[in-house]
């Protein structure tokens, strides 16, 4: 039996109409109708989570291994609100979450009753639709019929928007009076769905001028920036990579490092040395870069045509150079281009490129042969190195945390590399990695690498019934946000450490031991290079977490000296 709310009835077909089949539930009494619903409907899987900002990225992990639009649903009050990193990162990564939070009847709002607050806009301006459903049944009879036809067409406009291409999020605000508890509804009525049909885009006209553009530049470079993995055709990929510089970082669905940022950090401030690697054409496709260094570099290009592609349209400067934009999916236009290049037998910008090409391979070299100490450093580089000598079949999925983790992926993962780059904040990346765990059919291993602070503001990722032994975890513990230590002139406040740096003692064993995590602590590398054998080993009913304890100090020594080491020996 389903809830007398018609609302909440309406809501329900209509989820089911429109293909969503997961939604992570959380506890609450006013969302206790819809979680009811969505419980005893054959055709949603429900996946219960208590802290509602885990909630949030659990979901997050869920959609990005399904390429599905997800449902959480949370209760009235501030809950709605520890959703909102969650959606902002999927966003910013155009993953589709579908929030659905129960409300007060709008005549409470302000009126200092318990768990009221206004919720309807709440997550604007990162949900591309806000609907606040009317409740029929509280309706006068004159008013019934057209109540229940305006909850029909605010729930079909805020799903086909969540099923749009570049899968924005969508907010469902749903009030609900009481009498809460009453299910006594036999079957969902039929409801109307709405579809939306997109025709087909002349992606030959589209890159028409993006072509000329390209053809006539003697330094064209292609930059790629977060995407899914297999995006694309690896035919384009290849075509590209042989006619053009193409610089990428590991959020980008390529096999090969790029260090870029090691031959720029190399070109450090001289102008002569800036001036003969400045491109004059720069294509961006895919989403956000972790190199401050390189969207340095290129907003020294004023001359440069810079193209970006997008799925939305959306004006996104991120080099401050931008003159066009192509709205279309990337990879449509990439394999039309490439067509129309290899009609052309185009072969400007080769000098260029090999010119690059020289010392990418010099910066590749010195990083292969840079060996760190004991450090976070020797830990992401020992990682990688194993997973290297994986085959495809046994290669984990690898999520990585944001601040010093991703970038140290971006030196030694040879893979592709998730990673909450939308919004880039620190919160959430272990429940998001989580959430891809519990998605993953086929025990698949997933790997998460996440420093202290992340994962310590994240721990209640570890409070979840739906937690499977494919998930491994990789934190990478000295104390404190050492990144911090690496920014000029803030060494000089008294603050840094304590109030900035957030300085701790804190350890992950506790909570594995409580949330029934295998844990392992290494302190040196002999016990570093025993503990990844153990982290990375099949098999198990329940996650492991290995706790790599390092010093600040030593790490932050470890970066600076990784990048003197590839400044002295790439050529000037």
């Amino acid at each position: 039996m389903y809830s007398n709310k018609e609302n909440v009835n309406i809501l329900t077909a209509l989820l089911v109409a429109h293909g969503v089949r997961r939604a992570v539930v959380c506890p609450g009494s006013r969302n206790a109708p819809i979680v009811h619903n969505l419980d005893e409907c054959p055709h949603i899987s429900c996946l219960p989570v208590t802290d509602e900002r885990s909630a949030g990225f659990f979901a997050l992990g869920l959609a990005q291994a399904t390429d599905e639009p997800v449902a959480v649903c949370v209760t009235s009050g501030t809950a709605l609100l520890n959703l909102l990193p969650a959606v902002a990162e999927a966003c910013h990564q155009h993953v589709s979450l579908i929030v659905v939070s129960a409300d007060r009847p709008a005549a409470w709002i302000g009126q200092m009753d318990g768990q009221t607050l206004h919720q309807p806009g709440a997550l604007e301006p990162w949900v591309a639709k806000s609907v606040t459903l009317p409740e029929p049944d509280r309706a006068s009879e004159a008013e019934a019929s057209t109540a229940r036809w305006h909850c029909n067409r605010l729930v079909n406009e805020a799903l086909l928007e969540a099923w749009q291409d570049h899968r924005p999020c969508v907010h469902i605000n749903v009030p609900i009076s009481e009498p809460l508890f009453q299910f006594t509804t036999g079957k969902l009525s039929a409801e109307r769905v709405i579809h939306r049909y997109a025709p087909p885009a002349d992606y030959s006209c589209l890159c028409a001028p993006l072509l000329d553009d390209l053809t006539s530049a003697q330094r064209p470079m292609v930059v790629f920036g977060q995407m899914a993995p297999d995006h694309f055709d690896k035919k384009v990929a290849d075509y590209l990579f042989s006619h053009v510089i193409v610089l990428h970082e590991q959020l980008a669905a390529f096999p090969s490092v790029s260090h870029f940022d090691e031959v720029l950090a190399a070109a450090g401030n001289s102008e002569d040395a800036i001036q003969e690697l400045l491109p004059d054409f720069v294509l961006y496709v895919g989403g956000t870069l972790v190199s401050k260094r390189l969207k340095a570099f290129l907003r020294r290009a004023a001359n440069a045509h810079v193209w970006r592609v997008s799925p939305t349209g959306t004006v996104e400067d991120t080099f401050q150079n931008l003159r066009s934009i192509v709205t279309g999916d990337a990879e449509f236009t990439l394999n039309a281009l490439s067509e129309k290049l290899a009609r052309q037998h185009w072969s400007k910008g080769l000098a260029y490129r090999r010119q690059w090409l020289k010392l990418l391979q010099q910066a590749s070299n010195l990083a292969q042969t840079y060996a760190p100490p004991y450090s976070q450093m020797a830990a992401v580089k020992q990682l990688e190195q194993r997973l290297e000598r994986l085959s495809d079949q046994e290669m984990p999925v690898v999520h990585y945390a944001n601040s010093s983790a991703i970038r140290l992926a971006n030196i030694y993962a040879r893979h592709h590399v998730w990673c909450n780059r939308g919004v880039n904040g620190i919160e959430g990346s272990v429940s998001t990695a989580a959430g891809f765990a519990a998605a993953t059919d086929d025990d698949r291993m997933v790997v998460c690498v996440a420093g202290d602070l992340s994962f310590f503001y994240d721990q209640n990722a570890l409070w979840n019934q739906n937690l499977r032994g494919n998930l491994r975890i990789l934190l990478l513990n000295n104390g404190k946000g050492a990144i911090f230590d690496l920014l000029p002139g803030l060494e000089q406040s008294p603050a840094r450490d304590r109030l900035v740096s957030a300085c701790h003692q804190t350890s992950a064993e506790g909570i594995c031991r409580q949330n029934g995590i295998g844990y392992l602590a290494a302190r040196n590398a002999d016990e570093l290079e025993q503990g990844l054998d153990w982290l990375l080993s099949p098999g198990g009913d329940r996650p492991t977490l290995l706790e790599v304890f390092t010093s600040a100090q030593a790490d932050t020594n470890t970066y600076a000296d990784y990048y003197k080491w590839i400044c002295n020996g790439i050529d000037s």
